[in-house]
């Protein structure tokens, strides 16, 4: 099993791969850029390429994740164009660090009236982006948190917007544990079930990341609040267990998004490697 965690790029993009090396982690997702900005950033290519060697010689694979302020469903023109120009830097970061793609969250709603504008304008901008961009690198859409019913809960609106997109190749998914059990996707007995459904739909051939995350609330409940996996959230072991020996997933990276301050992600991925490690 690959497992990983988020890491700072502090110390750079060679920083962040031999910190997660550090870890005996096997995979590890960081921001390309300022969290919190959609600035384009100038970035030290050289510094992308040594990260991309030292992962290919350690066998460590990677994702990037976008800004907090990155909104697939923007309406304001002069945002919107900020959100395309830092996805697309975004994307060229992620591409010279060697990562599988960079991680956006899906579309918010923007319409009482008209429930299906949210999906128009994340196709909308998807398709300018996407037409600009002719790197490996995907942009992998994740399933939202949320009550039931909520913009971006389920599978089938994960896969039909990729469906609808005019270069779908370019496309592929990242599945958050917390997100899918916080708007019951996922409500940790009915795994089966998701499999059959997601298999059916041809979401699990295009699932390249997993954030690893438990939940602080039960599901249903529509909060995002990620806990360790082990120590103190509503998804049990046996839950996780089910899920992570599916033979479909075996080769995806599993990625914490989990708090540091009761473990460390150094302790949180020796757990996960000696309960669900090679051979168990």
């Amino acid at each position: 099993m690959k497992f990983g965690s988020h890491v700072s790029i502090r110390e750079g993009y060679l920083g962040a791969a031999k910190q997660a090396a550090s870890m005996n982690a096997s995979a590890f997702q960081y921001f390309p850029k300022n969290p919190r900005s959609l600035s384009v950033k100038d970035f030290n290519k050289e510094d992308t390429m040594l990260c991309k060697e030292f992962c290919e010689e350690n066998r460590l694979e990677s994702v990037s994740h976008t800004p907090y302020p990155t909104k697939l469903t923007v309406t304001d023109n002069h945002k919107r164009n900020q959100v395309i120009q830092s996805l697309l830097n975004d994307l060229e970061i992620t591409e010279a660090c060697g990562s599988i793609g960079v991680v956006v969250h899906f579309g918010k709603q923007i319409s009482n009236e008209d429930p299906l504008a949210s999906y128009h304008l994340m196709i909308e901008i998807l398709n300018e982006i996407l037409g600009k961009w002719e790197g490996k690198g995907k942009l992998l859409l994740e399933n939202n948190a949320g009550k039931p019913g909520s913009i971006g809960t389920t599978l089938e609106e994960l896969v039909q917007v990729r469906n609808l997109c005019e270069q779908p190749e370019k496309i592929g998914f990242c599945l958050d544990t917390c997100h899918a059990f916080s708007s019951g996707l996922w409500n940790g007995e009915n795994w089966r079930g998701v499999l059959g459904n997601g298999s059916k739909l041809g979401y699990f051939e295009h699932l390249h990341v997993i954030h690893f995350n438990n939940s602080k609330y039960a599901t249903e409940s529509g909060k995002d609040r990620h806990a360790n996996i082990f120590d103190d959230g509503y998804i049990k072991e046996a839950q996780f267990d089910e899920l992570i020996k599916t033979s479909q997933l075996k080769d995806i990276p599993f990625v914490l998004e989990t708090p540091k301050e009761r473990v460390t992600h150094k302790e949180e991925i020796r757990q996960l490697q000696q309960k669900w490690g090679c051979g168990n």
